[in-house]
């Protein structure tokens, strides 16, 4: 049998010590500080599997649960961060704001309280934040949930996804509008906390947002025209694998927004459903939402809207539902959808 070439045997060494090399690789020790501030705070019972001092893995022991590391250079930085549904007692850790190369945080479903530190702002790599009930809680505003399938690039992914999911959980007082400093954003979840205030227009400011959960909060104010210029918001349907179809959610829902609907949302040409329902907004519904192309589905029962719904809805190719009581309209308006099934004539069902 053939010896192996000196050159073969020599390229053979240089992938050993390679590997042995980022085998070695020290995590870095501002992600290490952080990550054990986090495990000292009291009520994070994630703890009992953060075994050691280095959330990366030392030696023999693993990477911590929910903690995932990628190497950089000569160290070992924390990319993301998922701790969700573990009953997750106390403040927001903002510990967890030092943690510059994190690109996913997800804390959704435990019990965190009062606000989101300015500091968020400092993440400048973040692609997805969930703080919502579900999977965190945070805003009020559930809005759409992507990835990637034929026309999703957008919730972080690359995956430089950045998913901030904070929504089921029970953060107070405003959205920090430094989170519009969060340039590479795709996923916001801040949907089922008890964020008050009004809707930071520095949210405008994301250009890679693509799903923004905001509902189920406790928002006043009127909904800032400027969210109509997030030309990338959209998410997938729950048929979303079956159908491969992409489409756009927007959900204000369950706040207590006040005055009229802005009419720049007619500028989300991808939107196909808007749910504006159980809030506190009047005047006359834009007729620029009729011009939505994709537009299927439109709440907006139980707010103080007047006036006429333009005939242009009800010429709409697309629109199958629209859900308009407990407001204020004239004599005559009418919904579309399954309300108008009642209305279907005996003699539709003899053949």
């Amino acid at each position: 049998m053939a010896r192996p070439s000196s050159s073969v045997a020599l390229n053979l060494i240089l992938l050993l010590s390679l590997f042995l090399d980022l085998g070695l690789c020290k995590t870095l020790k501002r992600d290490v500080k952080a990550l054990n501030e986090i495990k000292a705070s009291l009520g994070w019972r994630v703890v009992y599997a953060w075994v050691g001092d280095d959330p990366c893995g030392d030696g023999d022991l693993p990477p911590w649960s929910g903690v995932t590391c990628s190497t950089q250079g000569d160290y070992r930085v924390v990319t993301e961060l998922e701790v969700y549904a573990v009953s997750i007692v106390g403040p927001f850790p903002t510990a967890v704001t030092n943690l510059l190369d994190l690109t996913r945080l997800d804390l959704h479903n435990n019990k965190l309280t009062g606000p989101i530190p300015p500091q968020i702002g400092r993440l400048k790599r973040l692609r997805i934040l969930k703080i919502d009930l579900r999977i965190g809680t945070v805003i009020a505003m559930d809005s759409l949930l992507g990835e990637r399938v034929a026309c999703m690039d957008l919730i972080l992914t690359n995956f430089q996804t950045v998913v901030n999911n904070l929504r089921w959980n029970k953060l107070q007082d405003v959205i920090p509008p430094e989170i519009g400093e969060l340039k590479r954003l795709t996923h916001l979840y801040l949907s089922f906390n008890n964020f008050k205030g009004e809707i930071p227009k520095e949210l405008a400011n994301l250009p890679e947002l693509r799903y923004l959960y905001l509902h189920e909060n406790r928002f006043v104010g009127r909904i800032p025209p400027e969210l109509g210029t997030l030309q990338n918001l959209r998410t997938w349907n729950s048929y979303a694998l079956r159908m491969l179809s992409c489409s756009s959610h927007l959900y204000l829902n369950n706040n207590y927004f006040s005055g009229g609907i802005p009419a720049q949302l007619a500028n989300l040409t991808n939107l196909e459903i808007l749910y504006l329902s159980h809030n506190k907004m009047s005047g006359v519904v834009p007729s620029g939402l009729a011009h939505i192309p994709r537009l299927t589905s439109l709440f907006l029962d139980h707010n103080q809207f007047s006036g006429r719904i333009p005939d242009a809805f009800y010429k709409h190719p697309f629109l199958k539902e629209m859900y308009i009581e407990g407001n204020a309209f004239r004599p005559g308006v009418k919904p579309i959808g399954v309300h108008k099934v009642l209305e279907v004539s005996d003699t539709d069902f003899l053949f």
